[in-house]
């Protein structure tokens, strides 16, 4: 999920996916106790698959998911926007062989993928955000050499739709969360929390980051979180982290596909993101 940040000088979120730099504040650290969800200890199994799928084992957590019914249930947080079930984790790390990063799982070539902004109530978006996730989709739909492509809905209809995009008010911090695709198919669940008080375009960077790990992208600063400050390294081999030719494998400050972002974000893909979507479908 992202996460709020604090830089020196400009206000930086984190998505992990999230985008930027220098000091990092932890506003969603809730004190662990025997009662909480996340103190539980994660198996050595799932660490063990984690780090075969190259992420960060040092972000690795269990908490309370929501889903847009009212509905929870306990999932594995991993590098704080990345949310899978142990059974998805460990099925992953099964057909791994082995950085703009993809994942070895990936949506199928030339589907046409059904997602709905959730309009219920609590968790339904407000209408910014329902504007910054027409804008998102706008941002996929329009790349030409793609074989993807979008079509959005609004409603609470969502049992049949390939994603869903809501928003989880329990959440603290700011940001959103998705997974990895899985047999073809595009991770389902996408929830966004605490933007209200940020502009469209910031919007509309989370949930187009946000969509990207749905489809199968990793963070472009894996080998660092450079944009959040860090200097730790999320794992190359894997749902791996597989360099798509064409694109930087040092930091590209721009991408949207950065592990943190600041307030000052556009939104829009740069050139190094629409070669990677283009060479990935």
């Amino acid at each position: 999920m992202l996460t709020l940040l604090w830089g020196l000088s400009a206000l930086v979120l984190c998505t992990s996916c999230s985008e930027n730099n220098d000091q990092i504040t932890e506003p969603n650290s809730v004190e662990q106790t025997a009662e909480t969800p996340w103190s539980k200890s994660v198996p050595k199994n799932v660490i063990e698959a984690a780090t075969k799928l190259d992420l960060n084992v040092d972000h690795l957590r269990y908490d309370t998911f929501y889903f847009p019914d009212g509905t929870s249930e306990e999932r594995l947080f991993i590098e704080e926007d990345i949310v899978m079930t142990e059974q998805e984790i460990l099925a992953l790390a099964k057909f791994t062989d082995g950085r703009q990063y993809a994942t070895n799982n990936l949506v199928s070539q030339g589907r046409n993928i059904s997602i709905i902004g959730y309009t219920g109530f609590l968790y339904g978006l407000s209408s910014k955000e329902r504007n910054a996730l027409s804008m998102a989709v706008n941002n996929y739909n329009s790349l030409s050499g793609v074989s993807i492509s979008f079509t959005l809905t609004f409603g609470t209809n969502y049992q049949n739709k390939d994603m869903v995009v809501y928003r989880n008010p329990f959440q603290f911090g700011s940001g959103g969360s998705a997974g990895f695709p899985n047999n073809g198919l595009p991770h389902k669940w996408v929830q966004i929390y605490g933007l209200s008080s940020y502009n469209v375009d910031v919007i509309e960077h989370v949930i187009t980051h946000e969509i990207g790990h749905s489809v199968g992208f990793r963070h472009t600063d894996w080998f660092s979180r450079e944009s959040c400050g860090q200097n730790t390294n999320e794992g190359d081999a894997g749902v791996g982290a597989n360099h798509i030719n064409g694109t930087p494998t040092g930091y590209d400050a721009t991408s949207i596909m950065l592990s943190c972002f600041h307030s000052g974000v556009n939104g829009e893909f740069n050139s190094n993101d629409i070669t990677a979507l283009q060479a990935m479908y």
